[in-house]
């Protein structure tokens, strides 16, 4: 799973844990696993205001873009972040957020 990371300033916490295909954001489990190799998920399919685009399955992995709350002066890191390579389940560290790992 590849996290695609949007800055946005906001003090809204954001809390995200894998298991396998399934992405919990905020404590809400959404199941990517159904979404075939090759297909586009669109981003009004999915009723999370934290999904920033289409969601699509590329060479087996599911990239997903998030928006990455930012506090006040927030590090480099978080202002323009990498994508997220998840390659385990469990909590998800994000760049220099106002939230930690659920």
């Amino acid at each position: 799973m590849q996290l695609i990371l949007h800055p946005m300033r906001s003090d809204a916490p954001l809390r995200l844990s894998r298991c396998g295909d399934r992405l919990e954001i905020n404590g809400i489990p959404f199941d990517f696993g159904p979404l075939p190799e090759g297909a586009l998920l669109p981003r009004a399919a999915v009723d999370c205001a934290w999904i920033a685009g289409d969601i699509r399955r590329l060479g087996g992995v599911l990239q997903i873009p998030l928006i990455l709350p930012l506090g006040p002066g927030a590090p480099a890191a978080a202002c323009f972040p990498a994508p997220l390579l998840l390659d385990r389940d469990g909590p998800v560290a994000l760049p220099g957020t106002v939230t930690e790992p659920a």
